[in-house]
């Protein structure tokens, strides 16, 4: 993959970039995209599925509008989704519309903006992903950088400076309603509990453009990294500077919060940043091993979050079936072997056990009784002496789910039967 160039972006040579955002087949590329992206109405309650027809009526009105430099989105409509880690999320869903047009700002920006962003960004970049940025991480491990400078920004599109963006944006873009139109994006404001709050910092997230703008602002973060020489790797707030020393990265920590806090005016969470080696961190969803040549593997927590969601989904009070919970559990399965496949461990072969397991106890349990026990266990041809041991024994549901009798009731073929997944194979393949 090409670097990115690190110079700076000479300002947009479309003089009329308005009339780029609003050119037909711009508009059917937005609406195709809004609409493959699905996503819940914002405040006005009109939905994907209405929008094409939506969009057709209201378009020549819209674009006018637009044009003219006077087009007024609406307030974002608020939820809260929870963070993987505990806590909750705020996003901002823009209405169908207003997605629409943020996409087609998007989608004219992001090809003269992204080819001047720092090579050590990932996120939110055409052709650069997650994997990327953590193999790179870890390239900079085994060179022998064996400190990690682990910088989590608190709360960062909560504070982006509205006048410290637009002054970038500004910077890149010579059409003054489009900028008019990505500040009024900035300052839409929020529906909260039939409440519209102004919005005076912020880039909500939800909307199709904010993370372009995020990677604008924290542009800044990663020219000054690079600057100074370091070795650093960022996706969207999430940024690691990897060192050869704990000094050197106490230094770095220091120097790095006040740039941050008093150049960029964004604050560094205390609680979640450190200074630590590699294999003590998590970097999107991995870490490495302590070894000379240090190999990814699966970080703790989100080997405790996957097991969260199994024990969710096949949790006995559900009322389902196991076919049910087999359907229910294959797309998280298919999700985490597409992306932790990347681990050089063997973890998902580990957790596609645990995963059977769980469910030969879902099914112990929903047999009730000890008959429907015994008969259940000699329809699927467990031996009578097994069947027998396994309905009169002590042990409780979980213990009894590695037993023998278990086993020979749910092998490994009759999960492949029923439809179970494993992640070990669909990462191999």
């Amino acid at each position: 993959m090409a670097a990115a160039a690190s110079g700076p972006e000479s300002p947009a040579t479309v003089e009329h970039l308005m009339e780029a955002i609003c050119a037909p087949d711009n508009i059917e590329a937005a609406l195709r995209a809004v609409v493959r992206n699905k996503g819940a109405p914002g405040v006005d309650g009109i939905t994907v599925r209405q929008l094409p027809d939506i969009l057709k009526a209201h378009w020549p009105e819209i674009e006018d509008q637009l044009r003219q430099g006077r087009y007024q989105p609406q307030p974002v409509r608020r939820v809260q989704i929870p963070k993987p880690a505990g806590g909750t999320r705020d996003l901002g869903i823009p209405t169908v519309m207003d997605r629409v047009i943020q996409q087609a700002v998007l989608q004219r920006l992001q090809p003269l903006w992204d080819p001047t962003f720092s090579e050590h960004s990932y996120g939110f970049r055409p052709g650069r992903s997650a994997l990327q940025a953590v193999a790179q991480a870890q390239a900079y491990v085994t060179e022998g950088h064996r400190f990690v400078v682990d910088i989590d920004l608190a709360k960062f599109f909560d504070r982006v400076n509205h006048d410290r963006l637009m002054a970038r944006v500004a910077a890149r873009i010579p059409d003054r309603r489009v900028l008019r139109l990505i500040r009024s994006y900035l300052t839409a404001g929020v529906l909260n509990n039939g409440l519209i709050e102004a919005s005076r910092e912020g880039t909500p997230q939800g909307g199709p453009l904010s993370p372009l703008l995020s990677n604008l602002v924290l542009d800044e973060l990663d020219r000054e990294l690079e600057r100074r020489g370091h070795r650093f790797v960022r996706y969207a707030d999430d940024c690691n500077i990897y060192v050869r020393s704990e000094k050197a990265g106490l230094r770095v920590m220091a120097s790095l919060t006040r740039f941050i806090e008093g150049r960029l005016k964004l604050r560094i969470n205390a609680q979640k940043s450190a200074v630590a080696r590699p294999w003590q961190r998590s970097f999107l969803g991995f870490t490495v091993t302590d070894d000379p040549l240090p190999r990814r593997r699966i970080a703790d927590k989100a080997v405790a979050r996957f097991k969260d969601r199994v024990r969710d989904l096949t949790r006995r009070n559900r009322g389902v079936g196991l076919g049910r919970m087999i359907a229910d559990l294959n797309p998280l399965l298919r999700g985490w072997a597409g992306y932790f496949g990347f681990s050089q461990w063997r973890e998902l072969a580990s957790l596609d056990g645990w995963t059977r397991r769980r469910l030969r106890c879902v099914a112990w349990v929903q047999w009730k009784t000890r008959g429907r026990r015994y008969h259940e266990l000699r329809r699927l041809k467990v031996p009578e002496k097994s069947a027998s041991a396994a309905i009169f024994s002590p042990k409780g549901p979980w213990r009894l789910s590695s037993s023998s009798a278990l086993h020979r009731a749910f092998t490994n073929a009759r999960f492949k039967r029923l439809g179970l997944l494993s992640m070990e194979k669909l990462a191999g393949a």
